[in-house]
């Protein structure tokens, strides 16, 4: 009987453990006290392609410890190291680093792994059992989202995807504020708006809003409920008008949301806070802790004892709350939900805002360590290279909605998607709109495309794909076919890192490498060709990329085409 094939281990944790079991193995003065486990070494990536697959540094960072030098700690873990399946070879390198060599049939696992499993293949759950609460956009509802908003919501909804394919539970939940300032100066203006459509004499105020919409939607108003309004009470009018501008902002979110495949699960209403007394009981459980107090009129909270600073007023002199009153409300009420850790995605304005919040919870007895928040910089938009002005109550405002309409929703994802979040960006429309390979994320796309054509074309031309347990992969030592295999095998870690860091920009660089490996495996490798065991592989390796470009497109949210 033939030998039992390899258990199909997970790279880089074998190697990791097969390092630490070296390393406890050792005996007398070469093994250093309390254990591998509290080296902190760590097995990664070379910078480097000829230093091997995986690099540790345990000998380099134990050396001390083991009373020996580095390269002869390398020598003495490599003597004690356990089988580790798929390993070709290891060798020391440098200072003393350990460079591990992954064999070909290890690649060609990968391959099979990811062609049976498709784009779900490389799943796995780390995150199980801990509950995420994402919370992102969550726009004042008094007007369209512009591409500040449309930023945090494509970054929200990446990291969210992303905590799902490592194994989260993850919930989304876009907070809205319909009970402060803001929606009163909404109200107003678009109570202007509305008599101004009916012929009358009316401003918008100063301080309320001027942007294009204000009109539209007052004339909106006017169409369906202008004749009855006139005829309330100012108390009862101005209700009415802030309750159908809520209705009609929020719709309007919800849709251009939708427009680039953004859910939520939950839609949380500040006046929900306000109307069940949550806002009072959190500020009495922080007076009664110590953690306010009385001055000029107006009540404080000593954010200055958790590093904050300077303290922070809660209720104004005539009794009004400030902002953070009912955010500390609404983060008291988040992790009541039994959310393990909560991730904040904000914009560049709320950066100040943080050491408050964070303090707000310190103070009530919260870890603020559970709350993670995400700050997204400012992005810019331009025109061919010169720059679109925007203001949001007045000047030329282009709204998120209109982005889209111009150049669809899965370069607005992309582009938004491809750089860190802490680094201010312009979006280009122009270049955003180009159909040709010097655009990204029709770069990506293409590459899919591709991959489906050459499926086309083999059945065309009669080929019939059999069954991969009858393929032949060990053919595929073509340099570019090998090149794709190590792209697809980088999935995994790929997704765990963007995950971890909450950097969805690493899926764009990742899937970017993958179509760059394909494209030159393309090139380079005729796929149908004369040869039916060697079409059989390439037929095979195409199908598993597929599953790696579908994956990275699934998780950037962009749509994966078939024909382009």
């Amino acid at each position: 009987m033939p030998p039992d094939p390899p258990e199909v281990p997970v790279f880089p944790e074998a190697i990791h453990d097969a390092v630490a079991a070296a390393l406890a193995s050792l005996d007398g003065g070469g093994a250093p006290s309390g254990g591998p486990s509290s080296w902190g070494f760590v097995v990664e990536r070379p910078r480097d392609r000829a230093n091997g697959d995986w690099a540790a540094n345990a000998a380099m960072v134990g050396a001390k410890r083991a009373g020996m030098a580095p390269r002869d700690l390398a020598a003495a873990i490599i003597e004690h190291l356990p089988e580790i399946p798929f390993l070709d070879g290891v060798e020391i390198a440098g200072p003393g680093f350990l460079n591990f060599t992954l064999s070909h049939d290890w690649y060609l696992e990968v391959l099979r792994t990811a062609a049976a499993g498709g784009p779900d293949h490389a799943r796995v759950d780390d995150g199980a059992g801990e509950r995420i609460q994402v919370e992102f956009v969550s726009s004042n509802p008094n007007g369209p989202l512009h591409i500040g908003h449309a930023r945090g919501g494509v970054v929200g909804d990446v990291i969210a995807r992303l905590l799902d394919y490592v194994g989260h539970p993850v919930e989304r939940e876009y907070y809205y504020n319909d009970a402060g300032a803001q929606m009163t100066r909404y109200a107003a203006s678009l109570e202007a708006a509305m008599r101004r459509a009916m012929g009358q004499d009316a401003e918008i105020p100063e301080d309320g809003y001027h942007g294009p919409y204000v009109l539209e939607w007052g004339a909106e108003l006017a169409a369906e409920q202008g004749g009855a309004l006139v005829e309330m009470g100012e108390d009862e009018r101005r209700e009415a008008v802030l309750a159908w501008g809520l209705d009609r902002a929020m719709r309007d979110i919800e849709q251009t949301l939708a427009m680039v495949d953004i859910p939520f699960d939950v839609w949380f209403s500040e006046r929900t806070l306000h109307d069940r007394g949550d806002v009072d009981t959190a500020l009495q459980r922080l007076d009664g802790a110590g953690h306010l107090y009385r001055e000029d009129g107006a009540t404080w909270f000593r954010t200055t004892h958790f590093g904050d600073e300077k303290d922070r007023v809660v209720v104004t002199s005539d009794g009004r709350y400030t902002y953070l009153a009912p955010d500390i409300a609404y983060h008291l009420d988040k992790f009541a939900r039994g959310f393990a850790r909560v991730i904040n995605i904000w914009g560049a304005d709320h950066h100040g805002y943080v050491p408050r919040v964070k303090a707000s919870l310190q103070a009530l007895g919260v870890d603020p360590d559970r709350l993670e928040i995400v700050i997204t910089q400012m992005v810019n938009l331009a025109r061919g290279g010169e720059p679109v002005r925007m203001s949001m109550r007045a000047g030329e405002f282009v709204t998120f909605r209109e982005v889209i309409e111009e150049v669809g929703a899965d370069a607005v994802r992309y582009f938004l998607a491809a750089y860190s979040p802490d680094t201010a960006i312009t979006f280009d429309l122009e270049q955003a709109k180009q159909q040709s390979m010097d655009n990204p994320v029709y770069y990506l796309q293409y590459a899919h495309a591709r991959m489906c054509s050459l499926e086309r074309f083999a059945a065309a031309e009669g080929v019939v794909r059999a069954p991969l347990g009858d393929a032949d992969l060990a053919l595929l030592t073509d340099p570019a076919e090998v090149e794709l295999l190590k792209q697809c095998d980088r999935l995994r870690e790929e997704v765990r890192e963007a995950a971890a860091r909450r950097a969805p920009h690493r899926m764009t660089t990742y899937g970017t490498d993958v179509a760059t490996a394909f494209h030159r495996f393309y090139t380079d490798c005729r796929i149908v060709t004369d040869d039916a065991a060697l079409t059989q592989a390439r037929l095979w390796l195409v199908e598993a990329s597929k599953s790696v470009m579908v994956a990275v497109l699934g998780l950037l949210g962009i749509s994966a085409p078939e024909a382009m």
